[in-house]
């Protein structure tokens, strides 16, 4: 008889054959810097996240920095909004100066920015508008201000996450033409019209005015349409591949970690942080069992790097 309880018998043995390691490497922890002073308003929908000015903002960096979470991915909150989101591209924005303080105070933090318009433009969409949709060109173009400005202000890596067709491609040559070769992209290659985004665009202030944004994010029916983007990414010039949400596509975490010879990344959403914080107040479930489990599962599926609100939370655990 096969016996594989034999493995299982004592902890020293269980430690020995474990398939799968969660560590504070794996992390990438999410930051929302709020243009103004004496910002640090927590996110009710988010327990224990905030959004935060720079004069406020050390206070978690030092924590950051404390646990050894190796790296954050910045979302600017400005605090004047126009139809195309010329605050991203603005050198003295809000993300500009972030990058700046974080570099200079922080520099061991490895500064990533997130790579779009929502939160910048007046109806809440991605890009510019015409005809109530995003025109994909002509957000291209904007687009490439936005990532020269980042790059200018020293950040060390730009993850554009709006879907438009073609931005791998213009973010490479934007950035290379202008002496950045060595700034890496990380893809928001597979990201989903996802009902788990809730809390952030509360967080981020970045809901819609109207619509959706089912015109330029996948639809969840979709695996196959995901590997498709995911090549074009690949091919155009990523240097990271990344699933956005990520419990609810642990499969297309998987389908790319099987075709893809390049780090993956998942995106462990606002909402299902948020279930996790809600059942857990309720006295449901273990919070701190069902989030470490839960990261275990991307890290399992095939996930290189988990951006996730529960890296400071999981870091405590594992540097224990």
């Amino acid at each position: 008889m096969n016996r594989t309880r034999r493995l299982r018998a004592k902890e020293g043995v269980r430690r020995l054959v474990k398939e799968t390691r969660l560590s504070v490497n794996d992390f990438i922890y999410p930051l929302f810097i709020e243009e103004g002073e004496n910002i640090e308003t927590e996110i009710v929908s988010m327990p224990g996240i905030k959004r935060w000015s720079l004069d406020t903002i050390s206070k978690e960096l030092d924590e950051v920095v404390a646990l050894n979470i190796p790296a954050v991915l910045l979302f600017g909150i400005p605090s004047e909004k126009d139809d195309v989101g010329t605050e991203t591209w603005n050198d003295n924005g809000i993300m500009q100066q972030a990058i700046r303080f974080i570099k200079k105070n922080y520099p061991s933090l490895y500064v990533i920015t997130d790579v779009c318009f929502c939160e910048y433009t007046s109806h809440g969409h991605c890009g510019v508008l015409c005809d109530n949709d995003v025109d994909n060109d002509a957000t291209l173009v904007n687009l490439a201000k936005q990532v020269i400005s980042h790059a200018k202000a020293g950040v060390d890596m730009v993850a554009p996450s709006g879907m438009m067709d073609g931005t791998i491609d213009m973010v490479r040559q934007s950035l290379d033409n202008s002496g950045f070769v060595n700034l890496p992209i990380m893809a928001y290659s597979v990201k989903y019209a996802s009902a788990f985004y809730g809390p952030f665009r509360d967080a981020a202030d970045s809901a819609p005015t109207f619509g959706d944004r089912r015109t330029y994010q996948m639809d969840p029916s979709n695996r196959d349409e995901g590997m498709r983007e995911a090549t074009f990414d690949d091919q155009e010039g990523a240097d990271i591949l990344m699933v956005k949400p990520a419990l609810s596509y642990l499969d297309i975490i998987r389908d790319l970690k099987n075709n893809f010879d390049r780090p993956i990344a998942c995106y462990n959403v606002s909402g299902e942080y948020a279930m996790v914080k809600a059942a857990a107040e309720k006295g449901w479930i273990d919070g701190e069992k069902v989030m470490m489990e839960s990261l275990l599962s991307m890290k399992r599926a095939g996930a290189d790097i988990i951006i996730t609100y529960f890296a400071k939370e999981a870091a405590r655990i594992l540097n224990k």
